[in-house]
Parts: structure tokens; sequence; C-alpha cells
């Protein structure tokens, strides 16, 4: 068996637990295998061992992959410039990293030269620091109109990053932040306006954001193993 079958099935029974221990069922997660920086063989590998679903948090990466991998659904997980819009939108199933009506509206006119209705999940800045991109809570809503308005763009929920800590309560905050404003949005029956996702936690925290509602975890170095930021 090899190291990432190995990780892979670690995984997927760390899943199924957290799941099961908040009376949830494990076909409600979606795991996103973060392949930033890992090669296409080992990606590939992945696919076969299963995987559905990978995030890239850079276009330029999953234009260089694209042509190799094989066929899976892909996620752009990382900050979106405008300028890169038009280089992932016939590529991507999902992009995470909405945080303003500019970049929607760009997302909205690339998605309608493809004659297609692109996904997209708001990032959200739920611990407050200022090294992350997203937008306050309080921004929500409104974005939430305004991006309602525009034919080619569907919000399907909410997405944030937790702190880098080893305390839980900081960390339950943020995910059962994200979770009850995810709830706030869905009582307004915004037109166009879904919550029915909440893409929240990682390696180190993935089983906590399960238990606080996470319907996607995305887990990189718990399956491919450390990164190799050389290459």
């Amino acid at each position: 068996m090899s190291y990432i079958e190995n990780n892979l099935n670690e995984v997927r029974t760390r899943i199924a637990e957290a799941a099961r221990n908040c009376g949830r069922q494990t076909k409600d997660v979606t795991l996103i295998a973060v392949t930033k920086t890992y090669g296409v063989d080992v990606i590939n590998e992945a696919i076969d061992l299963g995987v559905t679903d990978i995030g890239e948090n850079r276009v330029q990466e999953i234009m260089e992959k694209y042509e190799s991998v094989k066929p899976v659904r892909w996620h752009l997980i990382g900050h979106l410039q405008k300028n890169k819009v038009k280089y992932i939108i016939d590529k991507v199933e999902l992009i995470h990293s909405v945080d303003s009506f500019e970049l929607a509206r760009e997302i909205d006119k690339h998605a309608k030269k493809h004659d297609k209705i692109q996904k997209i999940l708001l990032e959200v800045n739920v611990s407050g620091e200022e090294s992350k991109f997203g937008i306050r809570p309080q921004e929500c809503e409104e974005l939430c109109r305004n991006i309602s308005e525009l034919e080619n763009v569907k919000i399907e929920g909410l997405m944030t990053i937790a702190p880098f800590v080893e305390d839980e309560k900081i960390l339950e905050a943020v995910f059962e932040g994200l979770k009850k404003l995810s709830e706030d949005i869905s009582a307004k029956g915004i037109k166009n306006v879904d919550m029915n996702h909440l893409s929240m936690g990682m390696t180190n925290d993935f089983q906590l954001a399960i238990a606080k509602g996470a319907t996607m975890v995305r887990v990189g170095t718990g399956i491919f193993g450390k990164r190799d930021y050389t290459k």
C-alpha cells in the first residue's frame, strides 16, 4: 500500500468518524484533495484511489496540470485575480474564493462566453486576521444581494480559512461563525443564492470543522505529505 493510499484511508476514516459523532452522514462531506505543489503522478494516483475533487490555490497550477490529470472536479480555492478568470472559467467546478462584486462580475462576463453558470462560494474572513483575504461577515448579505443579480454566477455557500492555531476554542468560534452566517443568509431568502456548502477545515482541523457543519474539507498535506516549495 502506497503512502497516499494509507493517508487517504486515514483521512476518510476520520471524516466518517467526525460525521458520525455529530449525527451526519459521510456522504454529506466532500473531501477536496488540495494539490498545490504536488505533481501529476501523485494526483492521478489519488484519483485512481477514488478522489473525485481536487483543489488548487493558483490559476497557473491548474493550467499546467489540467491536460495531464485524469477526469476530476476542479476547485479554485486560492485568491483569484480578475485578470486570471478567463484562464480557468471553462475548467473549474467551483470557485471558493470570491470576495468582491468586481470579481463576481468578471466571472459572470467570462461564464457568459462559455454559456455556463459558474458556481461560487463567498470567502469570509471570520477570524478578522489582516493577512487573510475575504469579506467581513457584516458585508456578506449586501454582497450576496448584489451578486444575485448576475445571470451567469450562482452563489452556493461560504468559505473560510481558520487561523493556524492549536486552541480549539478559537477554531470553534470561526467555524460556528461561518455556520451561523450561512443560516442567517439562508433565512433572508435571497433569489439565486443558496447556502448548500460550507467550505472550511484543512488537514489540521477538518474534524472540528465537520462537527460545526462543514460540507467541504480541504486536505493537502494530510494526503500527499509535506510540500516541496522549491519545485
